[in-house]
């Protein structure tokens, strides 16, 4: 198993990889809309925590090589299921078909307050 760490995405708050690599797939961790310079929760509400965590997501598959166009699976993890429309907007203008699998749920809480988490699968193509 190969770690990817990069510092273009906030550092693990925990015991755990930004990713890992195995035979060509990538596992990303979960992405919280952290700043990766301050580390603090960005501004704005779940618009901008959203945006946060996919260009978190880009930075942490860009070490791997990767793309989002490279993901087959995501599960985004959502602090209110209320949000789910505004997030399904802007989860849409980063992913075009075909689209990768995807689970949606609402969780009790998220790491740092955040509103939404965002994890992904991808594969290395030959």
């Amino acid at each position: 198993m190969k770690p990817i760490q990069t510092s273009s995405a906030p550092a693990a708050i925990g015991p755990y990889s930004q990713a890992t690599e195995q035979q060509g797939w990538v596992y990303c961790s979960g992405q919280v809309g952290l700043d990766p310079k301050s580390g603090a929760l960005v501004a704005g509400g779940i618009e901008a925590e959203t945006r946060r965590a996919l260009e978190n997501l880009r930075e942490v598959l860009a070490q791997a090589g990767l793309c989002f166009h490279d993901i087959v699976k995501t599960t985004i993890f959502l602090a209110d299921l209320g949000d789910f429309d505004v997030v399904n907007r802007i989860y849409g203008e980063h992913f075009s078909a075909p689209y990768p699998a995807r689970s949606t749920v609402q969780a009790a809480a998220l790491p740092r307050n955040a509103r939404v988490e965002i994890e992904a699968i991808a594969m290395k193509r030959a």
